[in-house]
């Protein structure tokens, strides 16, 4: 596979995203996905390559791979624009996006925002919510996940502390009228809930529901070729 390493320039910063363009079927409807918390690009690779002929984009967030580190910048708001910049970058159109985790409320907020360029959505096991993070949830993240997993060039530790600074609560909701999929995992450590589910059943009415049972959170590590078959199946 031939892939496109670029970087999209947005208001004096760099956003790395990676990109099968070369290889790639343009009668395809491209994908673009976001990435969870402290996930980079590069993660994404055995994705991109099992997505083909069909086009797939896939970013760095600020402050994590091979994007810039601002000083500040950590909000809902801000990571909407990294998508906006890559998707302007990229030169794409119309597309479905894909998100996991924290990549979730980022990709939902910019659905929100550019709901006319969006032909689908695919959610992996997370509410629609930003959520605000605690003092003591940037601690025990770099002290107790990000150093003993030695993670620290995925995501750096002062992106960890300015989310943590700057995030603010809200609720998304979008008023979209395509195919939606949702993924979740029945085991502990999934972050999606019933009450969660709800929410994404109320808002969508063209929802469509994937759950995995022998996964958590981390379903594309877990049952990997089964889910990577469900998002193909969905994109076909």
């Amino acid at each position: 596979m031939n892939l496109l390493s670029k970087m999209a320039h947005h208001y004096g910063l760099n956003i790395h995203f990676l990109d099968s363009f070369n290889d790639a079927d343009p009668s395809l409807t491209p994908i673009v996905i976001c990435p969870g918390l402290s996930e980079t690009a590069e993660e994404y690779v055995d994705l991109l390559q099992f997505l083909l002929p069909r086009r797939g984009i896939v970013l760095s967030f600020r402050g994590r791979g091979q994007s810039d580190t601002p000083q500040e910048g950590y909000d809902l708001k801000h990571h909407v624009s990294d998508i906006e910049a890559v998707v302007k970058e990229a030169g794409v159109e119309y597309f479905h996006l894909f998100a996991y985790s924290r990549g979730v409320p980022y990709a939902l907020e910019y659905a929100n925002q550019h709901t006319p360029l969006i032909a689908s959505m695919i959610m992996q096991d997370y509410p629609p919510e930003h959520k605000a993070m605690s003092t003591e949830w940037a601690d025990d993240y770099i002290n107790n996940y990000l150093i003993p997993v030695d993670r620290e060039m995925n995501i750096r530790q002062e992106t960890v502390r300015g989310i943590q600074r700057e995030s603010t609560q809200k609720s998304i909701s979008v008023d979209f009228d395509r195919p939606v999929l949702v993924n979740r995992g029945l085991l502990k450590g999934s972050l999606l809930t019933d009450d969660n589910l709800d929410l994404y059943k109320k808002q969508f009415p063209h929802l469509q529901l994937h759950e995995f049972m022998k996964s958590g959170h981390d379903i594309r590590r877990t049952e990997k070729a089964a889910f990577y078959s469900v998002i193909n199946d969905f994109l076909s």
